[in-house]
């Protein structure tokens, strides 16, 4: 049965979701914040668990944006090997669940090669999964994604008249990613953060005050009734 108020039907394709409240959720607790990203992961995936549940076929998670890094050095190092340990942890899991896992973001020198090893494994694993696509952005920055794009559109020596919105897409990091039709953020921010920037034009979006390590599916679910609430014109009339 599907979860009260939710038509199977009419639900979001593609949802994506910024991570946001770790640091303040661990702070409540008198605990350190990388007790708070540790506490997240639950959080994820339950929420993976709940975007299966209802047939979302895409669902992208913000997990370490390019202005990360500005963070302290010691809270840096337990994300990259929290991240390299929850792929190792989780990456079977998914798979046995049908879940394609994808990537979005640079690879750097700032990215440590054990933890791109382990993407490019997860990677590979997943590859011929449909059930759902996991696309996890990290290291990755809205601005960035188009500067690369068209970086490489100048490389390749791309005509000026032949740059458009198809030619810019083709360059994106994740090329056959469909754009999110609903964006939901933790915590009680109201910013999108330099999150999916292009992608997100006509993307519908959600705030909520829960901090993400207390994210459960259940919170997913009111997203999705809020979304499916609303009317989407893409810029027409509603006649």
């Amino acid at each position: 049965m599907p979860p009260e108020g939710i038509e199977l039907t009419r639900v979001p394709a593609h949802v994506g979701v910024v991570m946001d409240g770790n640091g303040r959720w661990a702070r409540r607790r008198g605990l350190p914040r990388t007790e708070g990203h540790g506490a997240g992961e639950e959080a994820l995936f339950d929420t993976v668990e709940g975007a299966l549940d209802i047939g979302i076929r895409w669902l992208t998670v913000y997990a370490f944006s390019t202005e990360n890094w500005k963070r302290p050095a010691d809270e840096v190092r337990y994300l990259m090997r929290f991240n390299e340990s929850l792929l190792l942890r989780r990456r079977d899991e998914l798979n046995d669940r049908g879940v394609r896992i994808r990537f979005a973001g640079r690879r750097d020198w700032r990215v440590p090669r054990r933890l791109v090893r382990r993407m490019d494994e997860a990677l590979d694993l997943t590859a011929k999964n449909k059930t759902m696509t996991l696309t996890i952005a990290f290291n990755y920055g809205g601005r960035a994604e188009i500067v690369d794009a068209v970086r490489q559109l100048i490389a390749d020596r791309t005509p000026a008249n032949r740059v458009d919105e198809r030619a810019i897409r083709r360059h994106l990091y994740v090329p056959d990613m469909p754009d999110p039709d609903l964006v939901i953020r933790t915590s009680g921010e109201y910013r999108i953060s330099n999150f999916l920037l292009w992608e997100l034009a006509y993307s519908e979006l959600v705030f909520t005050d829960v901090l993400w390590p207390d994210f459960r599916r259940t919170d997913l679910f009111d997203a999705v009734r809020e979304y499916q609430r609303r009317e989407r014109r893409y810029g027409a009339v509603d006649t």
